[in-house]
């Protein structure tokens, strides 16, 4: 099996990448991870990228040219799809038309529901009975992308923010390598 070229993109722990690092280890997992990218360059999910010999690119959204500098690194390592894995920065309609190919993330709460940002503590202030999580396909709207799969849970009345991230995140591992097999299922 020829495995597709993916990059994570991370901004923190990098919890969601050690789990696809993890995956992409199975024979039948479709990609392996080539390549890691943050704009924060304390992410601790850094660390795994270089415990696992994954090359990285840490870049200063600051500067007008960022985005032109992933690109071409993309195009480099010949990256079929993008993971965004608690990236914390808006991906333009521009990258998103000149990469041209997949790009995925997974966000905390079942979309459309709670797009954005605080999401635990919006859930909470609106007693959800159920949340989980979504991976979509990204365009140029805010976690407005084709949905891929949700996994959903119950809230329990006593559960905190804490305990809601903790438990959605169980599900993230489960639910991003499995619309990866979805995406590539047929290919």
């Amino acid at each position: 099996m020829v495995k597709k070229k993916a990059c994570v993109f991370i901004s923190g722990k990098g919890t969601n990448l050690i789990n696809l690092i993890r995956k992409s280890r199975d024979y039948n997992f479709p990609i392996s991870i080539n390549l890691v990218i943050s704009n924060n360059n304390n992410a601790p999910g850094i660390i795994y990228a270089k415990k696992n010999n994954i090359p990285f690119l840490i870049i200063n959204t600051k500067f007008r040219n960022y985005e032109y500098k992933i690109l071409r690194e993309l195009k480099r390592k010949r990256i079929s799809i993008i993971c965004l894995a608690g990236y914390m920065k808006i991906i333009s309609r521009n990258f998103i038309k000149k990469f041209g190919k997949v790009i995925i993330n997974i966000h905390p709460s079942l979309l459309p529901k709670f797009k954005g940002l605080n999401t635990f503590s919006r859930i909470l202030q609106n007693k959800e009975k159920k949340t989980g999580c979504t991976v979509h396909y990204v365009n140029e709207k805010l976690d407005g992308g084709n949905i891929i799969l949700k996994k959903k849970f119950f809230v329990n009345p006593r559960d905190n923010e804490n305990e809601l991230k903790l438990k959605t995140q169980k599900l993230e591992y489960l639910a991003f390598p499995e619309a990866i097999i979805r995406i590539y299922r047929y290919h």
